[in-house]
């Protein structure tokens, strides 16, 4: 078996390749960043979207109060927090600024280097177009999280469950599609030989999985599904909840007003667990198969790694949904999280090593 690289592919000076290998790990921290805000309720303390002036924070006793007032007007205090202290205020309003200040600058770590860059003529064609591709994947992910913000400030005292789960759908597809142009940058090129498609073809149905896995896990968070079945293995004493076996609960109402029953929090969590259990299972009969056919060290390696990141991260599930006694422990929550997407990460590595989305290769060996 050898490893092949795509002809007449580029070799990225150094300083490029770490650059987007740095935009990758600011992404990811953007949407770990993002999970803290969620987890600790800060995510609406900021009324407003303001790109420029609003980098600047509150600098005076006179601007916190104007922010708090503008706070005091929502639902989520009126309903939720009344009552809350100016600190209390502080606290969640740190959060919600840090998430948008890590967003303006993951802006300057891109446009700066970028210039550079281009003026050195060290960013070809491929890579800029892919680059473009993610600025303006970047904007719409920033976009629609505005649109996630605006849906809790009228009525609801929470942002709406499936507007937070397209938010989270979307990084995540940047992240992925980011992750995908660090490898082609740090490996052009660089694939598997005499592989079976079959395999290649069993992976792409993983990643699947754990896509699904995640936008569920997006859904599990805006409804606030742990909260209602904290147990495992089974929910609250029931293997299959009993509001799903009622047949009047399958109503558009119950997916619409989901704050209203129990119905969507049950369905989404039970889900969400099932999925995990066949993903489990997926990627186990994964790394049988891909051991049963190649000896190659390097996919093995990215096997091992694989079903390490998979132990944790039905490990940090179970310990999560057991914890969420009251409320959602953030430590957990967020490591969660961060362990699907390196989950995510690992799957598409393995996905990149097999030559996947590549048609034309000339092998040699090394």
């Amino acid at each position: 078996m050898s490893i092949s690289h795509t002809a007449k592919l580029p070799d990225y000076p150094t300083p490029v390749r770490w650059w987007v290998l740095l935009g990758l790990i600011m992404v990811l921290g953007q949407v770990v960043i993002g999970g803290i805000t969620r987890l600790t309720g800060s995510g609406l303390s900021i009324t407003r979207w303001e790109i420029v002036t609003g980098t600047i924070p509150p600098l005076n006793d006179q601007d916190w109060d104007l922010e708090f007032d503008a706070y005091k007007a929502t639902p989520q205090y009126q309903k939720i927090n009344a009552g809350l202290s100016m600190s209390e205020f502080k606290f969640i309003y740190f959060w919600e600024y840090f998430h948008r200040l890590w967003a303006r600058l993951m802006g300057f770590v891109f446009i700066i280097p970028f210039i550079i860059f281009r003026r050195k003529k060290w960013l070809d064609e491929l890579l800029l177009k892919r680059l473009m591709i993610t600025v303006l994947m970047a904007a719409v992910v920033a976009s629609f999280g505005w649109i996630m913000v605006a849906s809790g400030l009228i009525d609801r005292p929470w942002v709406n469950a499936y507007k937070l789960t397209m938010h989270l759908s979307l990084a995540c597809i940047l992240y992925a599609y980011l992750a995908w142009t660090v490898f082609k940058v740090w490996m052009p090129g660089l694939t598997i030989d005499n592989v079976s498609p079959s395999l290649r073809k069993y992976l792409g149905f993983v990643i699947v999985l754990v896509a699904v896995q995640i936008i569920l896990g997006g859904i599990m968070s805006g409804t606030k599904a742990a909260l209602f079945y904290p147990t495992w293995p089974d929910m609250n004493g029931e293997w299959l909840p009993s509001v799903l076996t009622d047949a009047s609960m399958w109503v558009p109402d119950n997916f619409v007003q989901y704050d209203a029953t129990l119905f969507l929090p049950a369905l989404v969590q039970f889900v969400h667990r099932s999925t995990a259990y066949l993903l489990t299972v997926a990627i186990v009969l994964f790394a049988y198969l891909l051991y049963k056919n190649t000896s190659n060290l390097l996919l093995r390696r990215a096997t091992i790694i694989t079903l390490l990141l998979l132990c944790v991260q039905v490990a940090l599930g179970i310990a999560t949904v057991m914890t969420s006694i009251g409320t959602i422990p953030v430590g957990l929550g967020v490591f969660h999280q961060a362990g699907g997407l390196l989950l995510l990460t690992a799957t598409l590595y393995l996905y990149f090593l097999l030559g996947g989305f590549t048609t034309t290769k000339t092998p040699y060996s090394r």
